[in-house]
């Protein structure tokens, strides 16, 4: 419930907000998040969790392209729920109370995996990196954010895919 209303608020809410949104009373969020610091690393642990296992996931039950396509979606709406708690964030990265660094290499990772298995198949140029990719994500998600740039970002994700199948002159 906090995701939700992190990725849908447009600027930090408060706790109060997340309690009745998640029908709860503050009391009982803050048992279990006795700080704002504590509910967004959970939730942003929980987001990069979903994103690195979710890139896996998507490989066993999906072909390459059509698993790579959906992380994009999964990376828009983790790139959404960090909007809205921005402020923290970068406050808890500024105090290394996030291991940022380990989530940059962790999503990476998952990147690569989902670009080696389109290699591996052949439906994926080879050419372009993780490190590329990611970059291409954020410029599309920062200048058509999740939700209300929604169909902005999917025509810019499809270019994107488009982009990223071989042509005959790479092969």
């Amino acid at each position: 419930m906090a995701t939700r209303v992190f990725a849908t608020s447009g600027t930090e809410p408060s706790l109060r907000e997340i309690a009745r949104e998640a029908g709860v009373g503050i009391a009982t969020l803050y048992r279990h998040f006795p700080t704002r610091e504590a509910l967004v690393a959970a939730v942003y642990a929980d987001q990069v969790a979903r994103l690195t296992e979710g890139a896996s996931e998507l490989l066993t039950a999906l072909p390459p392209t059509q698993a790579l396509r959906r992380w994009m979606d999964l990376f828009g709406e983790w790139i959404a729920t960090k909007d809205g708690m921005l402020s923290t964030l970068l406050a808890m990265i500024e105090s290394q109370e996030l291991p940022h660094a380990q989530t940059h290499t962790d999503l990476i990772a998952a990147i690569d995996d989902l670009l080696r298995a389109g290699h591996t198949t052949g439906e994926l140029r080879t050419d372009v990196t993780a490190d590329d990719l990611a970059a291409h994500l954020i410029g599309i998600y920062t200048v058509a954010p999740l939700p209300e740039h929604a169909t902005r970002a999917d025509r810019l994700l499809s270019v994107l895919m488009h982009g990223l199948r071989p042509t005959a002159q790479d092969q």
